[in-house]
């Protein structure tokens, strides 16, 4: 367990950053909380909406039982669209984390500052000054991060003006007393409450219908090996939305995947439980995860594992991400065959794919991965050219990547899917199926329609429309 320190020796911490600042710049103070007496104490996601003032940018990543963070307000940003937008944000990230003072704490992996990362799916918006941008960075003003039972809560400030070591010092530790002092009973934001009601749910089926059919010629006559088509469905609702309260339902049916809040401002937010790994770094090595192949809990697993047509589309995403590791300088191992992962009601095919980071920068690799095959298609620049063509809608941060990286360079990144937009009474929800070869048209709107009302299932938004059961073995699904 970390031994709290006093006031007087936090004082003292914040003094000998302020000197190596010379009184300018950002410093970041870190207190770790008492070890809670039991497991609901000092949840993130249940003191979110206490952290701070509560007001503008937060943030939520609860991958728990491992790492989960919430973080609040900003203390330098970055907005940018355009093809240099992953390079520009790892100067960003880099420069942002190495001018902290270097302060005599030891904290723990857990604990280190982040910076917060939220990109889109194309580098810009069709028409400028729409949708959102190509990335968003945030360096926030607070963190509060926990993994098992230790708990810290950062606070970082740029000093200047009445802004001083000692205010900041004052600030961290009123903030960890006040914490400290409230319940944090995830059931707050559960089920408890009823939910809202949908008023109504805007139709897709026969826009999707004709994109597909145009889709799968452009497949069948080999322009295309494969495209990954989305659709969007809009619910209004009868009454707003807590988002806080649509994670915790997810925290419940999404126990395997990392659910995740983007909220730049209140009423709007961005939310979601992806199953699937980008790229993970950990001391110097690479996780990616390969993840393409879907079938219902229940269905027997030589179902998937015994599908040509799953495997086929798995391991299209297993050889490209592999080969852009490898053009990227790295070696990349991957086990002879795919696994089973179950996330929520839907079993996936599931490859890891590890390497030895050799010195590269996440988002380098991380510009180089997106978009896999499983949420583009392939070849992918003439896929990404037909998604802008065939889809009406901006996909905005809809399958992006999205995660943080630490002052080590420590990073994960996190695949936007099984996500939605809250816009106060409206939600957006987002879903699409993978085209290959062989693929028919009214089975990928039925599993286009099944994955729609499984997401609105976990999020506790009653669906009369959701289909009973999911063809076993969906040609080419993917698994979002």
């Amino acid at each position: 367990m970390q031994a709290s320190p006093s006031f007087l020796e936090l004082l003292a911490a914040a003094a000998h950053g302020a000197r190596q600042l010379e009184d300018e710049g950002v410093l970041s103070l870190a207190l770790p909380l008492a070890e809670p007496r039991d497991n609901h104490r000092h949840d993130p996601l249940a003191l979110l909406p206490h952290l701070g003032d509560g007001q503008g940018f937060r943030f939520l990543w609860d991958g728990a039982p491992g790492l989960c963070l919430a973080a609040s307000g900003k203390t330098n940003h970055l907005e940018l669209s355009g093809p240099r937008r992953f390079e520009l944000a790892q100067r960003f990230s880099a420069l942002s984390l190495s001018r902290l003072a270097a302060l005599p704490q030891g904290c723990p992996p857990l604990a280190r500052p982040r910076v917060l990362l939220a990109f889109s799916f194309f580098d810009s918006p069709l028409q400028e000054g729409t949708g959102v941008p190509g990335v968003q960075a945030v360096l926030p003003r607070w963190q509060l991060s926990r993994q098992g039972r230790h708990c810290w809560l950062r606070l970082q400030r740029s000093l200047g003006g009445e802004v001083t070591a000692r205010s900041v010092a004052e600030e961290l530790w009123e903030e960890a007393q006040r914490l400290s002092t409230l319940p944090s009973d995830p059931e707050a934001h559960g089920e408890a409450a009823l939910g809202p009601g949908v008023i109504h749910r805007s139709s897709w089926q026969a826009g999707y219908r004709g994109a597909v059919k145009q889709a799968l010629g452009l497949v069948e006559d080999g322009e295309l090996r494969k495209l990954v088509l989305a659709v969007r469905q809009d619910l209004e609702l009868d009454q707003p939305l807590d988002p806080l309260r649509l994670l915790s339902h997810l925290r419940r049916r999404q126990p395997g995947s990392c659910r995740f809040l983007w909220q730049l401002r209140p009423g709007e937010a961005l939310i979601g439980a992806s199953p699937e790994r980008l790229l993970a770094v950990r001391q110097g090595q690479l996780r990616s995860d390969a993840l393409a192949g879907t079938a219902p809990i229940g269905a027997p697993s030589g179902q998937l594992i015994g599908s040509i047509k799953d495997l086929h589309e798995h391991e299209l995403v297993v050889e490209a991400i592999t080969q852009v590791l490898t053009e990227n300088g790295l070696r990349p191992r991957r086990p002879r065959h795919p696994r089973l992962a179950r996330h929520g009601q839907l079993l996936h095919l599931h490859t890891p794919i590890t390497a030895d980071l050799d010195g590269q920068q996440p988002l380098a690799l991380a510009a180089a991965l997106h978009p896999t095959p499983a949420v583009a298609g392939l070849p992918r620049r003439e896929a990404m050219a037909w998604l802008r063509s065939l889809e009406p809608f901006e996909r905005g941060h809809y399958a992006a990547p999205i995660g943080w990286i630490d002052s080590e360079g420590d990073a994960e990144l996190r695949v936007a899917i099984r996500s939605g937009t809250l816009r106060g009474r409206r939600l957006e929800l987002t879903a699409g199926a993978g085209l290959v070869r062989g693929s028919e048209t009214e089975r990928e709107l039925q599993e286009v329609a099944l994955k729609l009302g499984v997401l609105q299932q976990q999020l506790c938004l009653p669906d009369s429309h959701l289909p009973k059961t999911l063809p076993l073995s969906p040609p080419a699904a993917a698994p979002w």
